[in-house]
């Protein structure tokens, strides 16, 4: 049936668009957690982000690098690799931001840490928006189904992670924490339009474009959330929610698929 409704959407960009807003609901859910799980334990907030980077790390392969491969070769997928870490890498060691147990990286900012963390997550987000977006910019409707939904998922425990600090950073209030989740990932939507029409309007670059935003994502997977989830001692929880996010994304990559 969703098949079904992206099909008749047709225009990639519409399908992009629609995919845009549906991971950030995802996000939107997480993000309105706190409303009934205030205070959730470091374990499980580790755990859920350990989902979140495995469910990245699959769909980095099952859903870019491999059908990138497929449509244009190896080379440009790792032109396209190396270009999207680069850039995600560039832009951690400018733009300030804040990690809980890491603290403040990228350039000196006098703003709150709790708006640090903020752009921090919204960086996350960036690369799995135009991720999004190039896989309905393929024309491959179930493989971007399955991408879509991945990302959505990896999005609660994210946006539920952004709520819960910025309440434990004193935030007016826990409805303002809630709109703090939620507008982290509203980056996701105008991404996933401009991967789409990126890809549209220059169908050869596709490989290039998927290994750009896998390359992004594994960066972020590398660089942040992993070592993020592991300074604290609860790497093993940490761990298990990395597995079960790979082997979450490979049963969607094949049921969808």
């Amino acid at each position: 049936m969703l098949v079904n409704f992206f099909d008749q959407l047709q225009v990639p960009l519409l399908q992009a668009l629609a995919g845009g807003l549906i991971i950030a609901l995802f996000n939107t859910l997480g993000a309105v957690l706190i409303l009934i799980w205030p205070k959730p334990s470091a374990l499980t907030l580790n755990f859920g982000l350990g989902l979140a980077a495995g469910v990245m790390l699959s769909a980095s392969f099952t859903s870019l690098i491999i059908p990138g491969i497929q449509y244009g070769g190896i080379l440009p997928v790792l032109i396209g690799l190396s270009l999207g870490s680069l850039a995600l890498g560039v832009a951690d060691q400018l733009i300030p931001h804040f990690h809980i147990i890491k603290g403040q990286e990228g350039g000196n900012s006098s703003m709150r840490a709790v708006w640090l963390f903020i752009i921090a997550i919204t960086l996350h987000n960036m690369p799995e928006g135009l991720a999004v977006g190039v896989g309905f910019g393929s024309g491959e409707i179930s493989g971007a189904i399955a991408l879509m939904f991945a990302i959505g998922i990896q999005n609660i425990p994210e946006g539920f992670a952004v709520a819960v600090s910025a309440r434990n950073a004193g935030l007016a209030s826990t409805s303002y924490a809630v709109f703090s989740g939620i507008r982290s990932g509203l980056v996701e939507i105008p991404l996933a339009v401009l991967g789409a029409w990126f890809v549209q309007s220059a169908l050869p670059i596709l490989p290039y474009a998927m290994g750009f935003a896998a390359g992004a994502m594994l960066y972020v997977i590398s660089s942040e959330i992993i070592p993020e989830t592991h300074r604290n001692g609860q790497h093993r929880i940490a761990t298990a929610g990395l597995l079960v996010g790979i082997m979450l994304m490979l049963y969607l990559d094949i049921s969808l698929g």
